[in-house]
């Protein structure tokens, strides 16, 4: 029987940003069309940053000047706008509350050591029992340390969890623990596929 659910954070639970978003920071930016991703997620401080060797602040300093940002006062602003630019995933979030005292709610995600501090901004946090952030816990995905102790927080077996992931690998990781893995695409097919796991409409 399934007794709790387990949500990755980013492009899950925040929104996914569209890609004009992206060529516009592009063009203000002046790099070349569909590198930003690239040069900031692709980068070894970002990696650095994802297991707590680096903070927030340090990954944009390191990550600026190939940016085209050469001071510290642009690279704030642009940091500034970038977060602004974050969004929740409205559908997703609605399913969290449908749930929320019906099974036992967690985050696991790749993350910067701010992770509890967005979803208390944004009015979530006390929705989850566990809040697993990689950057707090030096222990990123798909390691699989990072899902066997999040189910011990959880207090559940690996057969009682799901886990839903927009990235194919941590929710094939999962699945080798023997959790349920749901890849998430939409709120739409996420509601679909909760309730053929769970075997009730919510």
């Amino acid at each position: 029987m399934i007794r709790a659910i387990i949500f990755d954070f980013g492009r899950v639970i925040s929104a996914q940003k569209p890609s004009s978003l992206f060529r516009s920071y592009e063009d203000e930016l002046g790099l070349e069309p569909g590198t930003i991703n690239f040069i900031m997620f692709d980068s070894e401080a970002w990696q650095e940053a994802l297991v707590g060797r680096k903070t927030v602040e340090e990954f944009w300093y390191e990550i600026g000047p190939e940016l085209g940002l050469n001071s510290v006062d642009e690279v704030d602003a642009f940091r500034h706008r970038y977060h602004a630019d974050e969004a929740i995933n409205e559908g997703v979030t609605d399913l969290i509350l449908r749930l929320h005292g019906n099974y036992k709610l967690a985050v696991l995600s790749n993350s910067p050591p701010v992770l509890s501090q967005w979803l208390s901004d944004w009015k979530l946090l006390n929705f989850f029992e566990v809040v697993f952030c990689s950057g707090d816990e030096g222990i990123a995905k798909p390691d699989p340390n990072a899902f066997e102790l999040t189910l011990e927080r959880l207090g559940v077996e690996p057969d009682e969890a799901v886990f839903i992931d927009d990235t194919r690998e941590h929710v094939e990781a999962a699945q080798k623990l023997g959790l349920q893995g749901i890849l998430f695409t939409t709120a739409e097919e996420l509601e679909k596929e909760l309730a053929r796991l769970l075997r009730k409409d919510f």
